[in-house]
């Protein structure tokens, strides 16, 4: 029907129809797919949501006398130094420690990167290891986002295609990933949002690749790879959406560049630190096929009930449920009715994707052809220790 660089010529021109997914679900029903595939040229979707598998890498630019930094805290959030001289990897679940040695656990990475995104002053304390061309021991100073070299964003996993459901049916209560879970079924927590979600609405990855430029934490990003943990080959319904974890991506954008309203620090009680970060990406309407696929609904997508009770690597299930089931803000679980919340921001969700509207619609973002597909067909593989103990407490 077109091409990327003919919608990039209506994106310059300030002529390009641009829609929200929501939009165009709603416009789908009433006009139909084909007309809809006519009228419209880029489809906008989002999400804002924990991604803790983030991080940020930073240059901080050689002392005099220089010095080859082999430990490093910022803000006392201990950074990897083990790569360069003067190149540091703060990991956003990365706990903080205190004066005396001792874990803080309510002081994480993701907290760290959201001050340098916001401009704040940030604390840094560094060891170095003397050698004849790095003669400094140590070095302490204060830096912001303006005063270091390169600072950006290099995420191994984010944008999960789906996600679990998490309960507990033991007896106590639960510190996990997704926030507290009370014993008993007592509550029920799930992440992805849905219908809205990026790659639900692009369940093979046709519309986004290597090099594919995205919404990156209120900045411009790119998918720099495939995520860690991805999962293509998931079982999938008629749609093609999967039923459980899938796919993911590596992302990488200039964290100078972003907004601290879409990088923010956050705190899961008893487990530790991480990220929400606002994500967003558009697909280009090259084909109708393209139309059919965004128009999945939430009760078209199912994600599984897993009880986090059974320290396993493999937990058992409570079966499946669908997105609309989840956002009614009750599921049924063996006959009991379980109240349910989201961790990702729904609302927040939707103005990534307006936001990125805005951009494609003011010409101020283009869209990319990427170099080379996301794997179709990587398998996933658990590790085992044979031959060891185990001890599960």
């Amino acid at each position: 029907m077109r091409t990327i660089a003919e919608i990039n010529d209506k994106i310059s021109q300030q002529r390009a129809v641009v829609w929200t997914v929501e939009e165009l679900k709603a416009r789908v029903a009433e006009i139909g797919v084909t007309q809809a595939a006519k009228t419209v040229d880029v489809i906008t979707t989002g999400t804002f949501e924990p991604m803790e598998s983030s991080g940020a890498i930073i240059n901080l630019g050689h002392t005099d006398p220089p010095i080859n930094i082999r430990q490093c805290w910022l803000d006392g959030v201990p950074a990897y130094a083990g790569f360069g001289a003067v190149d540091l990897y703060l990991g956003a679940t990365q706990t903080g420690e205190a004066a005396d040695g001792e874990e803080m656990r309510e002081k994480g990475g993701g907290y760290v990167i959201e001050d340098l995104v916001a401009g704040k002053s940030v604390q840094l304390r560094a060891l170095g290891q003397v050698t004849d061309c790095y003669p400094r021991s140590s070095f302490e100073t204060t830096i912001t986002r303006d005063t270091i070299n390169q600072f950006y964003l290099f995420n191994p996993r984010n944008l999960y295609q789906n996600f679990i459901v998490g309960v507990n049916g033991g007896d106590r209560p639960l510190f996990t990933y997704l926030g507290p879970l009370q014993p008993r079924l007592g509550n029920a927590v799930y992440s992805n949002p849905g219908a809205i979600a990026p790659l639900l609405n692009d369940p093979d990855l046709q519309l986004v690749g290597i090099g594919t430029r995205i919404f990156l934490g209120g900045g411009i990003g790119y998918v720099a790879w495939e995520g860690t943990q991805h999962f293509p080959l998931q079982r999938r319904l008629p749609n093609r959406t999967p039923i459980g974890p899938a796919a993911t991506l590596a992302l990488i954008g200039d964290a100078k560049q972003m907004d601290a309203r879409w990088v923010r620090g956050c705190y899961f009680k008893s487990y530790g630190p991480s990220l929400m970060l606002g994500v967003g990406v558009p697909f280009p309407v090259l084909h109708e096929e393209a139309i059919a696929r965004c128009t999945v609904q939430d009760q078209d997508l199912v994600a599984p009930v897993v009880d986090f009770s059974i320290p396993r690597r493999v937990r058992p299930t409570f079966g499946l449920v669908s997105y609309a089931q989840l956002k009614s803000g009750r599921i049924a679980i063996d006959g009991k009715s379980v109240r349910v919340a989201p961790l990702a921001s729904l609302f927040l969700s939707r103005q990534v994707a307006i936001e990125l509207k805005q951009w494609i619609e003011a010409g101020t973002f283009t869209l990319t052809e990427f170099v080379a597909p996301i794997p179709a067909d990587q398998v996933f593989r658990p590790q085992d220790a044979w031959g060891s103990q185990i001890s599960i407490n």
